[in-house]
């Protein structure tokens, strides 16, 4: 079996008093595109910048691509690409010489290489573009560009669809996909439940500690034990605290126009018994499916 990329092991750190990433374990192996979900404060980025060897770690250990992350940082950030919540991007150069500026920092001068990265993150036709005209989603674009522009074998994304609209979030993940199956390894950060769904394996991370890391399927079917109900009840706050405190029910929240319960006790019709019995209107009652969302509710009780 092939060495992992990533080897993380009981990885620490803290700030004072603050334990921010608290004995962490877990390994990525080549060509993976692994998912860290949490909120924000949670302890993903202060992960990614101990990986990167921006931050010694207060214990444990890690590598990176056979490499120790503090002893050898500079051999790692040489060898992989880093995309930061915020676009380190000049706004009043365009993106060709945003690209070609941080091309350079890592030795790469050929034109012809700097035009296909920016080919490669959909940026074609747009060399001329002063940044500060570009949305979000293209800034994003050009910041990814820049984190390839040196063919790298491991990328660190850390939040890197946060504040862009869920057509260019969409798009943006059609790109890192494009970019595993050339034989890149990802490792994305996000608090974007949906967007953990698209990732092969994905690490649950919350105050500090890391709560689990698995396949989503196998997440969904190993902390949600229990029945998913979508209820359609009004008034909804009434339903919302009747089911609450009904016996069997695990949680109960707001899903849009309904209510979302999860239960390895209760049935359908004892529900429906009971809203109906306070005088609440039911509208129907259908199964529904476990989502990562449900399972970070579940490990964060």
């Amino acid at each position: 079996m092939t060495e992992p990329v990533i080897t993380v092991e009981n990885l620490t750190r803290r700030f004072g008093d603050f334990v921010a990433v608290d004995h962490i374990n877990f390994d990525v192996q080549a060509g993976e595109v692994v998912g860290y979900l949490g909120p924000n404060g949670s302890g993903k980025t202060t992960t990614i910048r101990m990986l990167l060897g921006l931050l010694e770690p207060s214990d444990g250990k890690a590598t990176v691509l056979g490499y120790d992350v503090f002893k050898e940082s500079e051999q790692i950030r040489m060898r992989v690409g880093y995309m930061s919540q915020k676009f380190a991007i000049y706004d009043d150069l365009t993106t060709l010489e945003n690209l070609t500026f941080y091309g350079g920092v890592y030795g790469i001068t050929d034109k012809a290489r700097i035009l296909h990265t920016l080919e490669l993150v959909g940026l074609k036709g747009h060399e001329h573009t002063l940044t500060r005209d570009m949305s979000t989603g293209w800034r994003q674009r050009l910041s990814l560009g820049i984190a390839l522009v040196h063919e790298p074998k491991l990328l660190f994304l850390d939040e890197p669809t946060s504040g862009v609209d869920p057509t260019a979030r969409r798009a943006f993940w059609d790109l890192i996909y494009e970019l595993a199956e050339g034989g890149v390894t990802i490792l994305v950060t996000t608090h974007y439940m949906d967007e953990a769904e698209y990732c092969e394996r994905v690490g649950v991370m919350r105050d500090g500690k890391l709560l689990a890391m698995d396949t989503p399927t196998n997440l969904k079917r190993s902390i949600i034990t229990g029945d998913v109900w979508e209820v359609y009840v009004y008034p909804l706050e009434n339903g919302l605290e009747i089911l609450t405190t009904m016996p069997g029910v695990e949680r109960v929240g707001l899903a849009g126009d309904h209510l979302r319960v999860i239960s390895s006790q209760v049935e359908k019709e004892a529900m429906q018994g009971l809203l109906g019995e306070k005088g609440l209107s039911v509208e129907k009652i259908e199964r529904g499916e476990p989502t990562l969302e449900d399972v970070f509710l579940s490990l964060a009780r």
